[in-house]
Order: structure tokens, then sequence, then C-alpha cells
């Protein structure tokens, strides 16, 4: 069987028999040599079809490592037109998983022996503390001596070569099917950041965080909402965004014209990973990030406004709140205020309780403005008040827009079949952002997860988060994605906490993060086996994003100790493009569902997320320390072997 392809299609060549009309029914079992339809050269590969049985197809490939040797199963079809009862085989090649991740040979038999040099190279120099400092001034002195077309030439030889797949989504097909031959698939992420100065970017914070709504009610900060309230970042803070993309909100034309980068990134995951690929959105890149600090406080406040019923805190569905309980406490206010007994009408609960106070599907469906649906009853008086103070007819329009353009991404990916991850940003718009990714979650993931949030574990109150947005799914019958990372704003969370005055909202240590980190894998893992269970398996999706080896193991024996298998594709991995490639590409090579965050765009563009990725690999030595100890250890071996020439092909089908 080896070397043989196998394509059904439409018209069998090799036989005119079978292209009657008349009813077929193929069974194949063991094709060989010896098969009358069969051809044993690889330039001329066997096509078999019969009707019923259409373009599918299955590859059988010589390789070194074990294959599973199954025989074909039965293809039946019982008349024209009908579909086969089970789809081709593909044989599958699945290596052993080395867990101490220290197979040179294994992490970089995708590289070619130029690319793992580069990779040492590129390593190397992030270790070089004057050139991480300095790698944006050095990179635009770069551009003027070099030349724009020299300096690009440079950086796709090294830095944008290692990182970024390519210019568009064009030029990133090849690269995308390349990791998918060495089973690991993609997440695409249009990586063009706006390269502005430290003045022009004071200038766009200015104009995004001006304070929404008017005077009139304005909020008190007295109850433990400051941090919601408006910051003026200095310089030295705006570079502590390094770790994370920050966008600047400059106009209503630019966040359209980042709906469409999005929808583009959606287009090409779709045309080119085989409904198996992610697209990944920034919230703050498609409306004015002040609107998502002033819904965020207006969700701090609910939940204290719930705590007055019950003498508890936590998000509301925590607080275990009986409908029956408020209607009781807001009865004589209901009776002389038709506007009360409407909002007592227009909670969200079930038989369990309380889900929600604030009607989130009229304010995400444009149903309701802002300024209608950002209210609740005065415990003392009965009357209405505000949360937030009211915004302007500008404001709203504003964020009627960007929940527009989120309808819009999503309607795409659910008509594409493309699953958006939406990226967690500063814990002050977090509250907001999760808000608005569970309601969209419960419009778009009725039958599969499409919108997947994300869960940033360094954070204190991430399993909380994680444990009420679970409820809700399972409570309001919507399927549940979500992404578990460590976090990307450490130090600007806890130098804005500091100068405001509000606490620290990050974990206190590294330990303690790994700690969040495990608790809430265990949480979903839970519910996972729950909902297995009771026969309902697939209704939970989560990514484990992350670089840490000792989290990846932990993540492998939990799977097994909670009865979660690697085909469920219930769990997958997450790593960026260019990093931890000894983990990647040996967990998808063994059977594992993983991803690499593949960023894309032009060299000049992409310029600020290069110099994140300079940061961050310097901010991990010792992991950079072993990578680069493996790249050397596989340059070594091909040159041993005479194998420098070594060209990748790949002979994996990625789960």
């Amino acid at each position: 069987m080896a070397g043989f392809r196998f394509v059904f299609g439409k018209n069998l060549l090799f036989d005119p028999k079978f292209n009657s009309t008349r009813n077929l029914n193929l069974t194949l079992l063991g094709l060989n040599h010896s098969s009358p339809y069969a051809t044993t050269t690889k330039s001329s590969p066997l096509l078999c079809t019969a009707n019923g049985v259409t373009k599918h197809s299955f590859l059988v490939r010589n390789a070194s490592t074990t294959t599973t040797t199954t025989p074909p199963p039965v293809l039946a079809g019982t008349g024209v037109g009908d579909k086969p009862q089970q789809e081709p085989y593909k044989m599958k090649i699945r290596d052993t998983l080395d867990l101490t991740f220290s197979d040179a040979r294994q992490a970089y038999r995708s590289k070619s022996t130029w690319e793992i040099l580069r990779a040492y190279i590129v390593f190397k120099l992030c270790s070089i503390n004057y050139l991480v400092e300095h790698n944006d001034k050095l990179m635009k002195l770069g551009q003027k001596v070099l030349g724009k077309t020299i300096f690009e030439k440079m950086m796709e030889a090294t830095f944008y070569g290692h990182f970024v797949a390519g210019p568009d989504q064009i030029a990133i097909q090849p690269r995308i099917q390349h990791l998918r031959e060495h089973g690991v698939k993609a997440i695409l992420d249009y990586s063009v950041e706006e390269d502005i100065s430290d003045e022009e970017a004071k200038k766009s914070d200015s104009v995004s965080s001006q304070k929404v709504g008017g005077s009139k009610g304005s909020s008190d900060q007295s109850d433990g909402t400051v941090e919601y309230t408006k910051y003026q970042e200095g310089t030295s803070n705006r570079r502590m965004k390094a770790a994370a993309r920050t966008y600047f909100y400059m106009n209503e034309a630019q966040c359209e014209r980042n709906m469409e980068t999005f929808l583009q990134s959606i287009e090409a995951v779709s045309g080119a990973t085989k409904g198996a690929g992610f697209a990944a959105i920034k919230v703050t890149a498609l409306g004015r990030p002040q609107l998502l600090l002033q819904l965020s406080e207006a969700i701090a406040r609910v939940h204290r406004y719930v705590g007055t019923f019950t003498g508890k805190r936590g998000v509301v569905m925590e607080q275990n709140v009986k409908v029956e309980d408020i209607k009781r406490r807001l009865e004589r206010a209901s009776k002389s205020d038709p506007t009360v007994e409407s909002w007592l009408n227009n909670m969200t609960y079930d038989k369990s309780g309380l889900i929600h106070v604030l009607p989130w599907q009229g304010v995400v469906e444009a149903q309701q403005t802002l300024k209608e649906a950002l209210k609740v009853p005065d415990v003392s008086t009965g009357k209405m008040e505000s949360l937030v103070p009211p915004l302007s007819d500008h404001e709203e329009e504003m964020f009627k827009n960007m929940m527009r353009r989120l309808h819009t991404i999503f309607k795409t990916a659910k008509k594409l079949d493309v699953r958006v991850m939406v990226d967690a940003e500063q814990s002050y718009f977090q509250p907001a952002i999760s808000r608005l990714a569970m309601e969209m979650s419960r419009i778009y993931n009725t039958e599969k997860a499409i919108v997947f949030n994300t869960y940033q574990c360094y954070l204190k109150e991430a399993h909380h988060n994680l444990s009420a947005d679970l409820d809700q799914a399972e409570r309001q019958n919507f399927f549940f994605g979500a992404k578990l990372v460590r976090g990307a704003y450490m130090e600007q969370e806890r130098q804005r906490a500091a100068e405001m005055g509000y606490e620290d909202p990050i974990n206190p240590n590294f330990e303690a993060t790994t700690e969040m980190y495990q608790r809430n894998v265990n949480e979903a893992m839970t519910r996972i086996k729950r909902m297995k269970e009771i026969g309902d398996p697939k209704k939970i999706c989560i990514m484990m994003a992350t670089h840490n080896e000792d989290t990846v193991r932990f993540v492998i024996k939990n799977m097994k100790e909670y009865g979660i298998k690697r085909s469920d594709r219930l769990i997958c991995f997450g790593q960026l493009y260019g990093m931890c490639d000894q983990v990647s590409f040996p967990l998808g090579q063994s059977g594992y569902s993983v991803y690499k965050y593949v960023p894309y765009g032009p060299v000049t563009e992409v310029l600020p997320y290069l110099s994140r990725r300079a940061q961050e690999n310097r901010g991990f030595l010792k992991k950079i320390k072993k990578e680069t100890t493996l790249l050397r250890k596989e340059f070594a071996r091909r040159l041993m072997k005479g194998q420098l020439f070594y060209r990748p092909k790949g002979h994996y089908e990625p789960l």
C-alpha cells in the first residue's frame, strides 16, 4: 500500500462499467496491486468511484514513524445520490510523546536546516539586553540606513521570517498547509499595528478615555469601582504594554477598517484551515474603549447592588438570588411605578434563581439604549436610578456601532464555520468584554462553539469568572468555548492599581498564577466529565494556551484522570508561531489537538508585534536556553548525518 493515493471522484477512469448510472454497492476492502482497478505507479494514482461515493479521499504515505494498519472500512451506497455511511479511511501517523519535550529531532522535523539556524540566531539576539531595550529605535534606524527594500529582506531573513507567516492571507496558505502536514493547526491573527509616537499615543488615549456620559448623575467611586475611572497613562506605562497588542482609538472609520481586517482573517481561515481553524479579535479595536470602561463599571455596581439583597459578594449567579426575594423587597415600588414592574419582568432567571439583573439581550441586540438598560430600582426609595452617568446620543450611536461590528464578525464566522477567539485585555475592560463575549456565545454558539472567551489566570478573580460563565452556558443551554492563558498586562496592571489606589488584581506571584491555571483546568474538566456523563459530551471546548511545559504535562495527566480522550477534541493546546516548537509539534504529532497563533501582515507594519516578541523572549531566558540548546543539538545532528540540505516533508493529519 505504501505510496498509493486513493481519490474518490465522480468518474472512474479505469473501467467503463463504473460509468453506468445503475445503482451500485461499492465495497473497498484491502485494495492491493492485483486489483483490476489499481495502479502500482506512484505517478498514476488509483481513482475509485461509485454512485453515492463522491469527492472523498484518503492518503497513505511512507513514514519512519508507526502508522495505523487497520484496513479501510466498508463504504456502502444504496442508491443514486445516497451518502456513504462512513467517511473514507485516513491513515493517521502518531508518534509517541516525549513528555520531557527534549527530543530535538521530533521538535524540529518541520524545519529546514536554514530555519533551524535562523531560529537559533533570533533567540540568541533576543537574549542581548541592549538590542531588546532599543529594538524599536534600531529597526527604524535600519529602515533609514538600508532603505525599505534591503531592510525588508533583512527582516524576512531574521525576525520577521521566524515570527510572522507572511504578508497577507494568500501568501501564508503554504505555511498553514505546512503546519497541518506536521500535525499543527492555525489561529490566524492579522498583526498590523499602529506604530505611533508617545505624543500621538497620549493624544489618542486622551480622546478615547474622555469621560463618557453627562455630569448629571455622575458616578461616585467610594463603593470600590475606582479602577473603572479615567486614567491618563504616561509614556512609561504605555511601554509596559509590550506583552500584548494595544489598539489606540482614532475614530469610528478606523474601527470599521479593523472590522474588515478581522473579516478577512476569518475568510482566510475558512479557505486555508479546512474547518479546523480559528481567527482572533480584540473588542477594543471595534469601538471606543471608554464605553467598555463605563460598561465594566456598571457590571461591578450591579454585583454590589444584588449584594444588598443577599448580603453576599461576587457575580450575580454566585450569590444564588431568588427572584421572589427581589420582587418582595420591591413590591411596593412596582405597584406605584410601572417602570419598576417592567424592570422586574425583564430580569433573566430560571428555576435555580437569578442569572442577570440587566437586560443584556436587549443591549447586545440594540433593542435598548444603555441609558435605558443600565438602571436599577433604588432599594430604599424604589425609584429607578442610573448605575453610571447616562450616555449622550452620539455615544449611544457609537455603542450600537460596536455591537453591529461584533454581530457582523460572528455572523460571518458562523456562516463560514470558523471559530473566533475574543482576546482578553486589561482587567478594567475585561468585565465588559467577557459579558459581551458570553452574550454573543448565547446567540451564536447554538450548534457548536463559535465564540471563545479568554480567561487570564493571573487575575485573582479568574476562577470565579470561569465558573460563573460555565454556569450561564449550562443554564441557558449554549455551547461554551474558552481559552485559558496566564496573562499579558501584569506590569501595567500593577502600576495602574498602585497609582490609583485600588487592590492589585494580579496574583501575588508566579506560583499563585500556576495554581490558578491548574484550578481552572480542573474546573473545566470536571464540567466536561459531567456533561459526558449526562450524554452531552461536546458542550464545552477549552484551549490551553500555554508555553509552560509543566502546565502542559498537568493538562495531559488530568485528561487521563477525567477520561477525556485526545480524539474527543474537547481539549486543545495553543502556542505562538515561532515559539515553543519543542512542545507544539510533538503534541500535534502524537495525536493531540494543537494550534499555533499565526500572525501575518506586511513587514514594516508588523514591527510593533516583532518588538513585543523580542521583549517576551527576553523575559523567558530559561525557556530560551532550552530552545537554543535543542536547536543547536538538531543542527549538529544533521551536520554529522550529512543532512544539511534536509527538506521537511510532513505526513501527519492534525486531529
